[in-house]
C-alpha cells in the first residue's frame, strides 16, 4: 500500500537571490563534455564490458568528438587497470584528449590510481567523498569537520603524488551526494579542497556537483549550482561541472538549467546509461542545443552506427522512443501528422528553405543519418492519405491525385489492420502495383492508330476480349477521350471519366517514363481508380484507363 507520509523533503534550497538563471532563455554555447560511459556507465551493466569491448567503445567516443573521457576506476578491477595501462603504454590517447579516472578519498586507492596513470600525457584525477546528511549520519557516522578533513587529506595526497609521478595531471573534486547536502556546507568543503590545490592560470581545477540522486525539481538544483558558482573561491580558475543522474526522470532539465546557472562542464553518457535510472543523456542534451542553432561540438551524424555499437558493447537496448536516437522518434503513423509533415516537406522544397520548420519534427532526420522514407512516414492502420501519398512520391516517384490517395490509404489501412502489422515502404508499393498499376483485366488494346479528323482526334484501335479481337473507330477532343469513347461503346458500360492526371518519372538512363492516373465514376457516384506507366504517354494513359475499368468491373462482379 502506498504511504506518502514516510517521505519528506530531503534537499536544501538556497536563497531567492540565486535565481538569475531564470532570466536566460537558451544555452549560448556547448559546455565541456566528459563521457563517463566507460566508468559510471560500465559499472551499471549487468555484464561490464571486456577489455576488447572497452577499446571498441573508446574509439566510438573519440569518433563522436569527446575531448574528456572517464575511462574507469582503475583501483576497482584488473580490467579497469589493464585498460588504462594499455591506453598509455600503446600511445592510444590523442594529443587533444584527456583521460579521466575516478578514486575515493582513501590513501591506498589513490596510490593505486596513480600507479595506473603513470606516464599519462594528460589525465584528470577525479577524487570524491560523500558529504550528504544521510551519508554523514548513517554510513560514516562522522561530524562535518571529520568529513571535510577526508576531502582535504585526499586533496593533499593527490597534489603530492602528482608531483612525484611521471605524467601530466589535473584535479577534479566531487562532493558526492551534493543534492542531499546543505549548500553552505558543500561550499565549505569545496573551498577547503581548493585552498589545498591552489587553482591558478596554469592549474585549472574542476569542481563537480553531482546529482548523485535526484531529490528536487530541476529549478532547485539550478539555484544550488548558481549559489556555488557565485561563492566558490578561485572562480576564474575553476571549471564548474555537473554530473546529473535521472532518478526523477528530469536529468536533462537539471543539466540544462544548471548550464544557465553557471555550470561550464557536463559529465554524462550516451543514451543515458548509468546506475538506477541512468546518467543524463548527452545525446539528448547535445541535440537539444543543436535544435536551437548551437553547435554542440559533438558529431552525431550517424546515429544508427552509434546505436549499433552501443547495443553491441553494453548489451543494452536503445528505447524506440528515446529522444533523437530511438528508431521511432521521427515516425509518424497518425494521418493528420503525416499530412502536415508531407505538406511541410513540399513547402520547404518549393520555397528552397534553409531553415528547418517542418511540423512535428524538431530536427532534420538526415542530419543524424536517418531517412525520410524509412524513418519519418510509417504506415499502419492509423495512417492517412498524406503520409501514404508522400511515401509513394518520395520513395518511388508516384504522385496520384488526392482522391486516389485517399482510396489507396483506406486500402493500406485495412490491410494493416487485418494483418495487425506496420507496412514497410516496399509493401506499400506492392499493394499499389497489385491493385492499381497496369492491371490486366479481361480487355486489352493491341493496336492504336491515329487518323486525321475534322476538328477532333480520330483513332482506330483493336480491343481483345477472351481471345476475340474487335476493331473500332472513335473520335474525341483528345486521344484519351477518343479511347474512352471507344471503350464505352465496346462494353456498353455507363460511367464518366471524372479524373485524369499525369506526370513524368525518371526511368533507366535518359529515358523518361510517363505515369497516368484515372478515376472513373459510376452513376451511383462511386469512384474507381487505375494507374498506368509507359515510355509512351498515350500507352500510359490507355493502361491507366483499362486499370480503372478493370477495378470497376471487379467491384461489380463482387
Amino acid at each position: 500500500m502506498m504511504d506518502p507520509s514516510k517521505y519528506h523533503v530531503g534537499y536544501y534550497p538556497v536563497g531567492q537571490q540565486y535565481r538569475k538563471w531564470v532570466e536566460k532563455d537558451h544555452i549560448e554555447k556547448a559546455p565541456v563534455w566528459c563521457s563517463v560511459d566507460m566508468r559510471d556507465g560500465n559499472q551499471s551493466l549487468v555484464i561490464p564490458m571486456s577489455l576488447e569491448e572497452k577499446l571498441e567503445y573508446y574509439r566510438v567516443l573519440l569518433d563522436v568528438g569527446f575531448k574528456e573521457i572517464e575511462v574507469g576506476f582503475p583501483a576497482a578491477s584488473r580490467t579497469e587497470y589493464d585498460f588504462l595501462r594499455m591506453l598509455i603504454d600503446k600511445h592510444m590517447i590523442p594529443e587533444d584528449v584527456t583521460i579521466q579516472v575516478l578514486t575515493q578519498c582513501r590513501e591506498h586507492i589513490i596510490r593505486k590510481t596513480f600507479d595506473a596513470c603513470k606516464g599519462a600525457p594528460c589525465a584528470i584525477i577525479h577524487f570524491y567523498n560523500s558529504v550528504s546528511v544521510a551519508q554523514r549520519e548513517q554510513v560514516f557516522q562522522k561530524s562535518k569537520e571529520e568529513i571535510k578533513q577526508i576531502a582535504v587529506d585526499g586533496a593533499r595526497l593527490v597534489k603530492r603524488l602528482a608531483a612525484e609521478y611521471e605524467g601530466n595531471f589535473r584535479f577534479e573534486y566531487s562532493p558526492e551526494s551534493f543534492t542531499g547536502t546543505e549548500p553552505e556546507y558543500a561550499l565549505e568543503v569545496c573551498n577547503a579542497v581548493l585552498d589545498v590545490l591552489e587553482p591558478s592560470e596554469h592549474n585549472n581545477v574542476i569542481i563537480n556537483l553531482p546529482v548523485t540522486v535526484e531529490m528536487s525539481m530541476p529549478h532547485v538544483y539550478a539555484s544550488q549550482v548558481e549559489y556555488i558558482s557565485e561563492n566558490i573561491k578561485y572562480r576564474e580558475h575553476v571549471t564548474l561541472s555537473v554530473h546529473p543522474h535521472n532518478d526523477r526522470g528530469t536529468g536533462v532539465a537539471d543539466t540544462e538549467l544548471a548550464l544557465l546557472a553557471g555550470a561550464d562542464r557536463v559529465e554524462g553518457t550516451l543514451f543515458g546509461n548509468g546506475e538506477r535510472t541512468g546518467n543524463v543523456d548527452i545525446i539528448t542534451l547535445a541535440l537539444n542545443m543543436y535544435s536551437h542553432g548551437v553547435d554542440p561540438k559533438l558529431n552525431f551524424s550517424d546515429m544508427n552506427h552509434l546505436v549499433e555499437k552501443y547495443e553491441k558493447c553494453t548489451r543494452m537496448h536503445v528505447y524506440e522512443r528515446a529522444p533523437y536516437a530511438g528508431s521511432l522518434v521521427f515516425a509518424a503513423f497518425s494521418g493528420s501528422h503525416q499530412d502536415a509533415i508531407a505538406k511541410g516537406m513540399r513547402y520547404r522544397a518549393a520555397h528552397q528553405l534553409h531553415e528547418w520548420t517542418v511540423p512535428y519534427i524538431p530536427i532534420d532526420p538526415e542530419d543524424i543519418g536517418r531517412t525520410y522514407d524509412a524513418d519519418v512516414i510509417r504506415v499502419n492502420s492509423q495512417s492517412g492519405k498524406g503520409g501514404i501519398g508522400y511515401m509513394l512520391e518520395q520513395g518511388f516517384g508516384y504522385n496520384p491525385p488526392s482522391g486516389m490517395k485517399e482510396a489507396f490509404s483506406y486500402l493500406c489501412k485495412s490491410i494493416s489492420d487485418r494483418e495487425h502489422k506496420e507496412l514497410k515502404p516496399d509493401e506499400v508499393l506492392a499493394i499499389f502495383e497489385e491493385h492499381y498499376l497496369n492491371i490486366k483485366g479481361d480487355i486489352e488494346v493491341t493496336s492504336l492508330d491515329f487518323m486525321r479528323g475534322h476538328h477532333d482526334v480520330r483513332i482506330r484501335l483493336t480491343f481483345v476480349r477472351d481471345g476475340k479481337a474487335t476493331e473500332m473507330e472513335a473520335e474525341g477532343n483528345g486521344t484519351l477521350n477518343a479511347v474512352n469513347s471507344a471503350l464505352r461503346e465496346f462494353t456498353g458500360e455507363n460511367y464518366t471519366l471524372q479524373v485524369f492526371t499525369q506526370h513524368s518519372m525518371q526511368g533507366q538512363g535518359s529515358r523518361s517514363v510517363a505515369a497516368s492516373y484515372i478515376g472513373l465514376q459510376r452513376e451511383d457516384g462511386r469512384m474507381f481508380w487505375g494507374a498506368g506507366t509507359d515510355t509512351d504517354v498515350i500507352a500510359a494513359n490507355t493502361k491507366a484507363l483499362l486499370s480503372a475499368f478493370a477495378n470497376m468491373k471487379k467491384e461489380g462482379a463482387e
